[in-house]
């Protein structure tokens, strides 16, 4: 008996080895597939074209200076009247003109007594601004804007809020072309890198859309934009 519970203990012990290096055989070999498995490749695909601006928003800045309330509120309303009428004479439509309320400086008040000083005593600051879709007609309308100082219209030069804006609004009309074009590219790249390292592309692991931008194509420009997109790919790659 003792025989036999040798010799049966001795297979089921080599029937354990068999099993665990089959076992170790398997999973090493899958760990090394899974491993080739996970090589990839991470590549940038960038897309740009330029395109029109399509509103324009120009904002006339002008002053007026008196040393009576009422009086620099007639000359305000003045010209103001002629900004318009200058304006809608050169096409430009009535609903695309605003008028902002008048920024009204008492100088007196800041001169701490010292009233000698003061040429005016009631400065006063206003704003006509276009709103428009009609860019080069505006854009004509520009050129022409010393007329308003023949007028006796005193146009400023304006701080950094009162600057021509022009700005495209219809983005999600190239999108999809660009968002292609740029994966396109990202594709070419990373076929390239596969095609130098021997290896096969494959599907895409993940992948990421970055975020538009548009600016002007250049200073002298502002209403030619220049919009962009990069797109990030990450492919798996195979021998």
């Amino acid at each position: 008996m003792s025989g036999n519970n040798t010799v049966g203990a001795f297979l089921l012990g080599l029937l354990v080895c068999v099993g665990l290096l089959g076992l170790g055989y398997v999973l090493g070999s899958s760990a090394i597939q899974f491993k080739e498995y996970e090589r990839t490749v991470t590549v940038k695909g960038l897309s740009e074209r330029e395109v029109d601006a399509d509103i324009v928003i120009w904002p006339i800045q002008f002053t007026e200076a008196h040393n009576e309330l009422g009086a620099l509120y007639a000359a305000l309303d003045a010209s103001t009247d002629k900004i318009k009428a200058f304006l809608q004479a050169n096409g430009i439509a009535a609903e695309d003109i605003t008028v902002s309320q008048p920024a009204i400086t008492d100088k007196s008040a800041q001169q701490y007594g010292n009233n000698g000083a003061v040429a005016f005593r009631y400065a006063a600051q206003q704003t006509v601004t276009v709103y428009s879709r009609q860019i080069p007609q505006v854009r004509d309308v520009m050129s022409k804007l010393s007329e308003l100082g023949r007028q006796g219209v005193v146009i400023t030069r304006g701080d950094y809020q009162a600057q021509t804006e022009y700005l495209f609004t219809d983005l999600n009309a190239v999108k999809p072309q660009m968002i292609e074009e740029a994966t396109k590219q990202a594709r070419e790249v990373a076929m390239k890198f596969a095609d130098d390292s021997q290896s096969t592309l494959g599907k895409i692991k993940r992948a990421s859309q970055g975020q538009f931008t548009i600016s002007p194509r250049d200073t002298n420009n502002p209403h030619i934009k220049k919009v962009r997109v990069v797109s990030t790919v990450e492919y798996y790659l195979s021998d």
